[in-house]
């Protein structure tokens, strides 16, 4: 085991304590390890499985309508190259996408795609069953509306169902705090040795391991550092990563009000100094993962002034989509309403294209918004004129 990494908690500040200690040994000892999972990975039903996957939503895309046209056999090709070991992925297509936030996505093959859909297979029930109920990325039955629920009933047990202030302006002005914090270009910074320590912990299987591996090493960025966004592997090990720190947070410092959304996490208490307390703590945590939190997104915030979490600026009463986010979709909706007026794109595309965002929408309290972009597209489609 690397010997940065010789145990969970492996900051050396003088404050460490034995329960944290005790915590950290009985998270590495005491779970189940599992064995000959790479023989599963490499079953012919496990990669038919792996490939139903990576082909929803993409069934149309000629390279997924190449791949399935000799199914078996480019299945068989595949299973033939992780059994003698000869699989080697392709170099990642890179490409930026603006959503509005500007992110850089390196996309593989679909091939590869298939390969970490079969890893995610096998790893995906071993893992779920130790990730703690509050990590809601990536994970079936979460999600951002269900992160976002599961905050709201937080809010109201912090603030004793919504007690206000004293000399509070309006209803919203409720009592409690919450820490919100994220990473410093967390995927960038996501440690190999690091992650394959963790990953030990529970996989015996050193052929797997070494396919990891492999998947790891095909990225552009420093040596051993870093995972691609785009990969699907790299959201489920993102995961697998910050468990340590969930369970840091949950068991160590006892923080009953946190949830944690990929590299973006809130802790909610009544009490300022204990947040303050939590965020030393978690900052002198984070050396044994080789991670930073974000200086200028990591602060501690008052519920009276309502959250922005996840999209949307959350208050006790109401939830607002955020002004960025409008911003984007009205540009975006233009686009749209101009390339179906110029017959560039069908009805079904066009309502393919806003149907996702007004979705996202409709969680907010947006009842007069969304009937106004209702309106703005049926005038659009009678005179060719957007407001």
């Amino acid at each position: 085991m690397d010997s940065d990494y010789a145990n969970l908690n492996c900051n050396r500040n003088s404050d460490n304590s034995n329960s944290t200690l005790e915590i950290a040994y009985w998270f590495i000892f005491k779970m189940k390890t599992y064995k000959n999972l790479y023989k599963k990975l490499c079953n012919y039903k496990n990669l038919l499985s792996a490939f139903k996957k990576a082909r929803k939503g993409k069934s149309k895309r000629d390279y997924v309508i190449n791949f399935e046209s000799e199914l078996q056999k480019n299945l068989k090709c595949l299973q033939e190259d992780l059994i003698n070991k000869t699989y080697f992925p392709s170099n990642l297509k890179k490409f930026i996408i603006r959503d509005p936030k500007t992110r850089t996505i390196h996309a593989s093959i679909f091939r590869d795609r298939i390969v970490h859909h079969a890893i995610v297979n096998i790893l995906n029930p071993i893992y779920e069953k130790i990730f703690i109920y509050d990590s809601f990325a990536s994970r079936k039955n979460k999600g951002t509306h269900n992160a976002i629920n599961r905050f709201e009933s937080f809010i109201k047990k912090v603030s004793s169902n919504g007690r206000l202030i004293k000399n509070s302006f309006n209803n919203n002005s409720i009592q409690g705090y919450v820490l919100k914090a994220d990473f410093r270009h967390y995927f960038d910074s996501v440690n190999h040795k690091v992650l394959i320590s963790i990953l030990r912990k529970k996989i015996d299987d050193e052929n797997l391991i070494s396919l990891i591996k492999i998947v790891l090493e095909n990225f552009e960025s420093s040596k051993g550092i870093g995972m691609p966004l785009g990969n699907y592997t790299s959201q489920f090990f993102a995961n697998v990563y910050l468990n340590e720190l969930d369970y840091y947070v949950k068991h160590t410092l006892k923080a009953k009000y946190y949830i944690r959304y990929v590299d973006d996490f809130v802790i909610l208490h009544k009490n300022k100094k204990r947040l303050k307390y939590f965020l030393e703590h978690i900052n002198n945590f984070l050396p044994c993962l080789k991670i930073k939190l974000h200086p200028e997104k990591t602060e501690i915030h008052t519920l009276k002034n309502g959250i922005t979490f996840l999209g949307y600026r959350i208050f006790y009463h109401c939830r607002l989509l955020r002004k960025r986010n409008i911003r984007y979709f009205m540009k975006k909706l233009e686009k749209n309403v101009s390339l179906y007026n110029n017959k560039e794109i069908s009805e079904e595309q066009f309502e393919s294209r806003i149907n996702g965002w007004l979705g996202y929408a409709e969680f907010g309290n947006t009842f007069n918004f969304r009937n106004k972009i209702f309106s703005n597209i049926l005038l659009q489609k009678q005179n060719d004129t957007f407001i």
